[in-house]
């Protein structure tokens, strides 16, 4: 004998909670440009570095031979 199985009914009013954030942050941000036919891109321990400083890597961008990494960091108001 075979069962089917039937997936529970679910509600159909069913909302997420609204959340407020009363704080608004504050970023700070840092370019570095390489110019990648005379430097190599940032390795490893630079990146770890950075990281230890809490900056967060945000994007990368690549235009001609120049390569920019954008980082950013909360700071406090």
């Amino acid at each position: 004998m075979q069962h089917a199985l039937i997936p529970p009914r679910e509600p159909q009013n069913i909302r997420p909670p609204m959340i407020y954030v009363e704080r608004h942050l504050k970023w700070e941000y840092k370019q570095i440009v390489r110019d990648l036919d005379k430097e190599k891109p940032l390795d490893e321990d630079e990146l770890n570095a950075l990281g230890e400083d809490g900056w967060e890597m945000s994007g990368v961008a690549h235009h001609g031979s120049s390569a920019y990494f954008y980082f950013k960091r909360q700071v406090e108001k």
